[in-house]
């Protein structure tokens, strides 16, 4: 299993650099970061400079979104950086969410999404797509295609990651909704008569190494309320036979969401959500505590498991990470 992590661009952009840097150092494979420009800084620049600063490590997003930018921006971004990073960049897309409900509208439709990756593959590619009958090509592009990772919660967006996906997020770690969604992810990769075991799997969440428990869920609350967002889009599409209620039962009483307040520690937008969430959704305790968590996401298929770097201590449980976790997976 490889090892990642998702940085919140809400701290000083040096202290994002040094995360980034001591993550590749600690053995971990990947950093993400957030695209959400209106809440946070926009990701790109920082893309950049984290490629600049690192050798090995791979570099992208989680999540961006079909919306924000023109596809022909977002391809020409990651053409760009992937020249800049020598290969490293991978593109982690979803719907959108706190970027699109902060300007008062709504994520976009999966068939929006499903375009988008069409055609980022074949401007990356180098290939001339037709856009509003205007053929459109990169001449400098490397033709070095970045990796694709669908976000989704649902049957109908999980279909998508199969059938589209080389990789597929689910924002959770609790192993038997990640067996519930791989269902669906294994439908639409037969759909489109792909082979299931070749999309890769990760399961995002932020951790809290420590045995004082009630410390740690309170740094890590803000997550549940995060995935609540999604959840009640979800209550919204579907009948509730069509949900397990390990995902959607907690929802009933949260109340108003502040996106101003999106992954904050200590913000009431978690009030509603109990440590019995907090401790399936998230990674807390002990050493060997993490290890036995993570060892069930990998028997129930998570290929990369991406911690949310943005509790507190972050320095702390990368140190915790290098040395009594990564090497449990490194032989």
């Amino acid at each position: 299993m490889d090892f990642g992590i998702t940085i919140k661009p809400d701290i000083s952009i040096d202290r994002i650099l040094r995360l980034t840097q001591q993550a590749e150092s600690s053995g971990f494979s990947y950093a993400w970061i957030f695209d959400s420009h209106v809440i946070w800084k926009e990701p790109f620049p920082l893309l950049t400079l984290m490629a600049s600063g690192t050798r090995t490590i791979r570099l992208g997003t989680c999540v961006t979104n079909p919306a924000v930018r023109d596809v022909t921006v977002s391809s020409s971004l990651f053409a760009t950086l992937n020249l800049a990073s020598h290969g490293r960049m991978e593109l982690g897309i979803g719907r959108g969410d706190s970027s699109r409900r902060v300007l008062g509208k709504k994520p976009t439709t999966l068939e929006t999404l499903e375009e988008f990756v069409r055609v980022f593959r074949n401007l990356n590619a180098g290939k001339t797509v037709d856009l509003d009958g205007v053929p459109t090509r990169f001449p400098w592009s490397s033709g070095e295609v970045p990796r694709v990772w669908v976000a989704g919660y649902g049957p109908k967006a999980l279909r998508t990651a199969g059938r589209i996906g080389d990789g597929v997020i689910l924002q959770f770690a609790d192993p038997d909704l990640v067996e519930w969604c791989l269902g669906f992810v294994r439908e639409g990769a037969k759909e489109a008569g792909r082979d299931f075991r070749k999309v890769e799997v990760m399961a995002a969440a932020p951790v809290w190494p420590s045995d004082d428990l009630e410390t740690a869920r309170d740094h890590v609350r803000w997550f549940p309320a995060l995935v609540s967002n999604h959840v009640m889009d979800l209550v919204s599409k579907y009948k509730p036979e069509e949900l397990p209620p390990a995902l959607t039962s907690y929802v009933k009483n949260r109340g108003k969401y502040d996106y101003h307040h999106h992954c904050e520690v200590g913000s009431d937008n978690a009030d509603f959500v109990s440590d019995e969430v907090v401790d399936r959704f998230c990674v807390l305790g002990s050493a060997d505590d993490h290890r036995k968590k993570l060892d069930r996401l990998r028997k129930a298929g998570v290929t990369q498991f991406n911690i949310y770097l943005m509790c507190g201590d972050e320095e702390q449980t990368l140190e915790v990470y290098k040395h009594k976790i990564i090497p449990h997976y490194r032989h």
